[in-house]
């Protein structure tokens, strides 16, 4: 690993990456493999948000609160007792989700060392067409040369002017993973993914959640019909949601308390509460890097603008991720990387965002790819097929019996437009609608292809069965 104040060591680069998310530091490995000298700028901890702030941290806590609710209300219908009191031990589950964010963030390190990625530990600005200086964290700087420069530093969370991210107590989803003690009463400012993941993490502790949100439902861009069940699914958990509700203001009473002011519609109100946290959504982060005096158009949002080949209008600087748009998950930034640098390399990189999926963990979880039935509808003529995961033997045997598949097809061509998943595993399950979208499958390639049984990816085949009416299992 080269030492930044180290004089001797080489500063001319085929390619310096700023960002070690998972879409810089995939872009980082993937330009070593394609031979380009490569270094990657990170100001502390490889990973990035995802990994040591966000996907990863956040489903460790989600996998260790399920488990907890798993043995307070599901245990006992499986024949199996627990012997005195069932109790949260918080440290060491947060001890737990540090571990497993030090032993990812540690890979990556073994994996840039393996390719030969040079890793710069410190703040990164670009300083030219060609230069970047890295600001170490004694304040000492050095510059480097790059034939090619890719921004992928990734996005932050959004701050609402009447309550600012204190941490302790107005808390954003990075607070929200090292609250040190259960809190009695929460409210959740804002019904996205993000906040119904660690509203859920929370509230399956014992702690009562409240979910204020602006609009008229939770999780906007999913499909209204796969919400507004999954909502329902978690009202029965013990989330209590709010809808046409603006979040005003938050005040700190004392040490230990908040008063959440809001408005809906004509009626105001208050509540008294432990926690606050806001997760209204995420703005990419561009401050400090020096891509304006480089001449790197930035849209009004702060988004770097970039073309069909991620390239920005200076021929020699690149960005992907979060910083440049569109759906903000880690796997959108690893195949935008990956694309990048395909296409830096001479080759044909290619992203087909119709293909992504997204998930939102929560249980059970909600994973989708293509469009909503609602998107599909204004395009043409479609015919949808659904199947309950009550009628699923895997799913009975594993008493995880709610949601459902929800599948959407061209009327006319028989194209997948879209597929729905609400299910215990849907993350899992959604890989093979990846792969029919991807290959442009028709629904009945789907309810053609063998299912092992029994298996819960058999409720995806039912449902595609159901797109032309003819299911087996209902």
């Amino acid at each position: 690993m080269t030492d930044t104040n180290n004089p001797s060591s080489s500063n001319s680069f085929d390619l310096i990456v700023i960002g070690a998310g998972p879409g810089g530091y995939v872009a980082a490995i993937r330009a070593a493999q394609l031979g380009l000298k490569t270094a990657c700028v990170e100001r502390e901890f490889l990973g990035g948000t995802c990994l040591n702030i966000g996907c990863i941290p956040s489903k460790a806590l989600l996998d260790s609160s399920e488990r907890y609710y798993g043995a307070q209300h599901g245990f006992a219908r499986h024949g199996i007792k627990i012997n005195g009191d069932l109790a949260v031990d918080l440290g060491q589950m947060m001890k737990r989700k540090d571990e497993v964010v030090k032993a990812l963030t540690g890979g990556v390190g073994f994996l840039f060392r393996k390719n030969k990625v040079e890793h710069f530990k410190g703040q990164g600005r670009v300083t030219g067409a060609n230069t970047v200086e890295v600001k170490s964290s004694d304040g000492k700087t050095q510059s480097y040369s790059a034939k090619r420069i890719l921004i992928a530093t990734g996005s932050a969370p959004i701050e609402l002017p009447g309550l600012k991210f204190d941490e302790k107590n107005i808390l954003s989803s990075t607070g929200a993973l090292a609250i040190p003690q259960i809190p009695k009463k929460m409210v959740l400012v804002g019904a996205g993914y993000i906040g119904l993941e660690l509203g859920s993490v929370w509230s399956r502790l014992g702690t009562e959640v409240l979910v204020l949100e602006f609009l008229d439902r939770c999780l906007p861009p999913s499909d209204k019909e796969m919400a507004g069940q999954l909502q329902k699914l978690l009202e029965k958990q013990g989330l209590k949601f709010k809808f046409n509700t603006v979040a005003e203001k938050a005040e700190v009473i004392g040490d230990n308390k908040v008063r959440v002011s809001w408005k809906s519609g004509d009626q105001r109100g208050t509540e008294e509460v432990d926690k606050v946290l806001v997760c209204v959504g995420r703005k990419p982060v561009t401050d400090g890097l020096g891509l304006e005096q480089a001449g790197v158009q930035i849209d009004k949002k702060d988004y770097v603008v970039v073309d069909e080949r991620y390239t920005t209008n200076v021929p020699s600087i690149y960005a992907i991720g979060d910083v440049i748009g569109g759906v903000m998950l880690a796997h959108k930034a690893e195949e935008e990387g990956v694309a990048a640098v395909e296409i830096m390399a001479g080759k044909a990189g290619h992203v087909n965002y119709h293909a992504c999926p997204s998930v939102v963990y929560t249980h059970p979880e909600l994973a989708q790819v293509g469009l909503t039935e609602e998107d599909a509808a204004k395009r043409g003529p479609i015919k949808v097929g659904k199947f309950p995961m009550l009628a699923n033997g895997r799913a009975k045997g594993m008493d995880e019996t709610d949601g459902l598949v929800k599948i959407i097809g061209d009327a006319r061509t028989d194209k997948i437009l879209g597929v729905h998943i609400l299910a215990a595993h849907a993350s899992d399950m959604i890989a093979e609608a990846v792969v029919a979208v991807e290959f442009a499958a028709s629904t009945e390639d789907l309810a053609r292809t063998f299912h092992a049984h029994p298996t819960l990816p058999e409720a995806v085949k039912e449902a595609a069965l159901a797109v032309d009416k003819r299911a087996i299992h209902i």
